[in-house]
């Protein structure tokens, strides 16, 4: 009786799996058949072989409770200031006894409705009824001054702003000579308001849920190339407060979980 090649190839696959012929290696290695399937039985059982899974919010509070909850000796947190957000690995082991790292919790905090207006608007070019609809709409968290740093009401700032008038003027230098004749024209063209415009707008926000208050420094600009004047907001100091915000996001966590697991800065991907 002749075998055919399938049933010849099925032998020799049969023999080197019940062989499970070892092989040299840094790790456990073993000649299976090409054709033979793993297949996990975990799905069956009454429970899963390990606790895994992630936890994710936007909570501070929540977060910081959750991880004292899940505390174990090994967990490690990585904190990244430049995204506000945290990741804590419960099962990550260590060098010599390394665990899965996939049992974690992700920490994302979300901009407040105030901050994120006030990052959106900050550098755009506005036209005056966009600016006095921008302050209207926020102003329990807005206080004004003019350029003397004297404060006045958010009305009269709204006021001045779509009071906005533009007047421009020329003047012109002739000089006449024997050979030559020239001429030169200046112009010039000026802002101005039937009250006095704000020159600085102040905000003040919680930038994200856990964080304490910051006031936000806006300069006014008034730019009139065009047109029609054109209003843009500045935030003084910008990169400093950011930094200022971040390091308060790093010491908030501390305190909250630094007891329950050793934080990090940066970044860890398990791979």
């Amino acid at each position: 009786m002749s075998l055919t090649k399938e049933a010849l190839e099925l032998i020799q696959e049969t023999t080197i799996a019940a062989a499970g012929r070892d092989l040299p290696a840094l790790g456990p290695v073993v000649v299976v058949p090409q054709n033979f399937n793993v297949v996990d039985l975990e799905r069956y059982q009454e429970g899963r072989n390990r606790f895994r899974g992630t936890y994710s919010t936007h909570s501070l509070a929540d977060f910081g409770a959750y991880v004292v909850e899940r505390s174990s000796p090994n967990a490690r947190g990585f904190i990244d200031q430049d995204a506000m957000s945290c990741i804590v690995l419960f099962n990550i082991g260590t060098p010599d006894e390394p665990g899965h790292a996939d049992d974690r919790a992700v920490l994302r905090l979300k901009a407040s409705a105030a901050f994120a207006a006030v990052q959106a608007v900050c550098g755009q070019s506005l036209a005056q009824k966009a600016m006095s609809d921008w302050i209207e709409d926020w102003n329990k968290h807005l206080t004004a001054s003019d350029e003397n740093a004297v404060n006045m009401s958010i009305a009269k700032a709204i006021a001045a702003v779509r009071t906005i008038t533009v007047k421009a003027s020329s003047e012109s230098d002739h000089a006449v000579g024997e050979t030559r004749a020239s001429r030169s024209t200046m112009d010039a063209i000026e802002a101005s308001s039937k009250e006095t415009l704000p020159a600085w707008l102040d905000f003040k926000v919680f930038p994200f849920e856990g964080l304490g208050e910051q006031v936000i420094r806006l300069r006014v600009s008034i730019i009139t190339g065009g047109s029609q004047p054109v209003l843009k907001l500045r935030w003084i100091g910008e990169d400093a407060q950011r930094e200022a915000i971040a390091q308060e996001f790093k010491d908030v966590l501390d305190s909250k979980a630094g007891t329950a697991v050793k934080l990090s800065l940066g970044n860890f991907d398990p791979k």
